[in-house]
């Protein structure tokens, strides 16, 4: 899991708020490097980062919504030789959760894209979606 480089793109319309864009985005990847570039229509927000300080994050949510196991199964579909794609809703990002989303159509304000390229994909996915451990049945006895 090395060479660990995290790059999110999301379109900024005219009618949202642009500081409110990098805060969905924060909230999941917490702090990052951002990039504005001017389209026709709106912005495009570039976000990259390293390593596994920013995915950290990432993992505490999914931990937290107990949504691993369909986090994996999303993160799996996306997968490559050397990448992971997956896309979130922007706006339940800026409330602090995650939401997977298709590329297109799904949300009316467009995704969060988000591209992860390491040496080990399945290996990054098991460290976000660890499995839960299995609690060993106590004995207890009944009087």
């Amino acid at each position: 899991m090395n060479n660990i480089s995290v790059h999110v793109e999301v379109e900024v319309n005219p009618t949202e708020d642009l500081e409110k864009v990098k805060q969905a985005v924060q909230n999941i990847l917490g702090t990052v490097a951002f990039k504005v570039e001017s389209r026709k229509w709106g912005q495009l927000l570039i976000a990259n980062t390293t390593g596994t300080a920013g995915l950290s994050t990432f993992r505490n949510i999914l931990a937290r919504e107990r949504i691993r196991a369909a986090a994996r199964k999303v993160l799996l579909g996306g997968m490559d030789n050397d990448s992971v794609t997956f896309y979130l809703n922007k706006q339940v990002a800026y409330a602090n959760h995650v939401s997977f989303s298709q590329k297109t159509a799904e949300s009316p304000l467009g995704p969060i894209s988000v591209q992860i390229s390491c040496s080990n994909p399945r290996e990054l996915i098991k460290w976000l979606t660890p499995r839960p451990t299995k609690k060993p049945l106590s004995h207890s006895r009944h009087k």
